[in-house]
């Protein structure tokens, strides 16, 4: 049995949960940072075997110092809520002086550093950033960069994934992306733990300092609106135009969404840039993806009536 000691941060989000559950059921122990014990995910976490919660925001300098002692491995994904770069750089000092033999980042890329006039994202950037903090200070590190969630897609009237339902029982995808040009594809809760997993098993010696591309299917929108249409033996189509805002976001998410309209609708740039390989590497660590349409047959339905959706009735 593996006597290891994984720490996560952001525990209840869709990466790191994957994680946790997976490290949990082989016996690795886990020791995952969550905001707080409230909402479904935290409750599982909380009853997973090997699993032990650390409550409290990252912004307290305490709770992350006393994050590390002891563990052994880290897969860290850091998120808008506070500074992001602050709280990544913190984490990966603590990580650093507690020895960690292996910190795996979730970071993304910065299309500003490409040259092509390509747009910064500012949700992206800020993960970019972190990742040149990362490696400056020698830690041993990877970085996975996680492709279009699958898990995104909702018919609640949410930007960019929503799948709006029609009076015919049919939907319609809507987004600025180019309808014949790929996109990489993750089905989050399923498919990071199993392959993060396995890049810490491989170690550091495998996979110090390399950037792997998380995305297991490579989908033009109208291709992945043909496998759910298969998946929920319906009708889907795809719409190429601008985003809807229908409800209110942060204005930093707008602006995300923003350069996301520039950088991939009006430059149809490579979602990763352009040195990543997917999806080979990602099945590389891991073959037992789920693709999607099985996602869309499998998990989509049961997350709409959790929703409150009654359409699938």
């Amino acid at each position: 049995m593996p006597s290891k000691t994984i720490v996560t941060v952001n525990s209840t989000g869709r990466q790191a949960a994957s994680l946790v559950r997976v490290a949990s059921a082989v016996g690795y122990r886990v020791r995952a940072q969550i905001r707080s014990k409230e909402g479904l995910v935290a409750q599982e976490l909380a009853g997973l075997p090997n699993v032990d919660l650390v409550v409290g925001s990252l912004e307290d300098a305490a709770l992350v110092k006393n994050l590390f002692p002891g563990a052994h491995l880290a897969f860290i994904n850091t998120t808008s809520w506070g500074d992001e770069v602050a709280i990544g750089r913190s984490l990966a000092d603590a990580a650093k002086k507690a020895g960690v033999q292996h910190f795996v980042y979730s970071s993304m890329p910065d299309h500003s550093t490409f040259g092509n006039g390509w747009p910064s994202l500012p949700y992206w950037s800020s993960k970019f950033t972190v990742e040149n903090y990362i490696r400056q200070i020698d830690l041993p590190s990877t970085f996975v960069y996680a492709g279009i969630y699958n898990n995104n897609f909702t018919s609640l009237p949410y930007p960019l994934f929503c799948m709006e339902l029609q009076k015919d029982g049919s939907f319609v995808w809507k987004a600025p992306f180019n309808p014949d040009v790929p996109l990489p594809w993750l089905d989050a809760e399923h498919d990071v733990g199993p392959a993060v997993l396995q890049i810490l098993k491989d170690g550091p010696q495998k996979w110090q300092g390399q950037r792997i591309a998380l995305a297991f299917e490579m989908l033009t929108p109208r291709e992945v609106c043909a496998a759910f249409s298969r998946g929920l033996n319906r009708r889907v189509s795809y719409a190429r135009g601008p985003i809807e805002i229908k409800v209110s976001i942060p204005m930093g998410y707008r602006q995300q969404l923003d350069g996301i309209s520039e950088l991939f609708g009006k430059h149809q740039a490579p979602y990763f840039g352009p040195n990543l390989d997917a999806p080979n590497e990602a099945l590389s660590l891991w073959e037992g993806y789920r693709s999607v349409e099985a996602y869309s047959r499998e998990a989509f339905v049961i997350e709409e009536r959790l929703n409150g959706m009654t359409w699938m009735s």
